[in-house]
């Protein structure tokens, strides 16, 4: 079994890429640093990450797979799937070989791997610019529109666009509480932030209230208070508002918290 091993970033991959062609290797797994190297591997490949390899294999792909692929591969990247880096690695490898355009053949198992795993990253970035909700902090006299998310895959990169367009005239900030990391614009530029594990601006994932705006507790309780009185008791579908709007967002959307929350 051959291995190569890449620093884990999509430029890495893309020089693990640019290497198999070279030295005419095809590896069964991609791993990273920290991955466990397989007992039966008898040859492990450390990959150079080089700016050089990098731009010759993505500018390969620009000419050779169409903006909706090329999406789909970015989607999967942000999955962080322990199987991403060797399903991208197979795929682009696949694609280069041959002459044809097999990007839609679902018969072969890593092309169709790709498609599914994309498309659930695909729906995770959307359920993620519908369910944020903001909350106003007090940040020093300044307010600032602040929001904590637990999306199932890394999206944040994928939605903060959106967020900035919508957003442009305000202050706000999004923070991912399982991967500690987040994006704050400031009306001129965004900025990638940490929050350190020790600060008690987030509790149990969401933002301690001695940190919100003097009436942000009051605007949750009546925006909870209005949803509640435009419900239609007799149409109401527990099983379908699951379907649409999945439990694990309830706990950052005010309209599903009760008074006490």
């Amino acid at each position: 079994m051959i291995i190569f091993r890449y620093d884990d970033s999509f430029e890495g991959l893309l020089s693990a890429v640019f290497d198999a062609f070279t030295l005419k290797q095809w590896p069964q797994q991609i791993l990273g640093p920290d991955e466990v190297q397989p007992l039966l591997s008898e040859h492990v490949h450390q990959v150079e990450t080089t700016q050089e390899k990098y731009y010759r294999v993505s500018q390969a792909m620009e000419k050779r797979l169409s903006p909706v692929v090329l999406k789909q591969l970015t989607y999967v990247w942000f999955s962080q799937q322990i199987e991403r880096a060797t399903l991208i690695f197979n795929y682009l490898c696949k694609v280069f070989k041959s002459r044809q355009d097999i990007t839609t053949n679902y018969a072969d198992a890593d092309i169709l791997a790709i498609r599914k795993l994309a498309k659930k990253v695909s729906h995770e970035r959307h359920y993620l610019m519908m369910f944020v909700r903001f909350n106003a902090i007090d940040n020093h006299g300044d307010k600032v529109y602040f929001a904590t998310v637990t999306p199932r895959y890394d999206t944040l990169p994928l939605t903060v666009d959106f967020f900035q367009d919508r957003f442009a005239d305000q202050k706000w900030a999004i923070f991912d509480t399982n991967r500690r990391y987040g994006y704050v614009y400031d009306l001129k530029q965004r900025h990638m932030m940490e929050i350190d594990e020790q600060s008690d601006l987030i509790c149990d994932g969401h933002i301690n209230d001695i940190y919100l705006g003097e009436n942000e507790k009051q605007f949750q309780k009546m925006w909870y208070r209005y949803c509640q009185a435009l419900t239609i008791k007799e149409r109401i579908n527990p099983k379908l508002q699951r379907q649409l709007m999945p439990v694990r967002f309830w706990q950052h959307l005010p309209e599903t918290w009760h008074d006490s929350h």
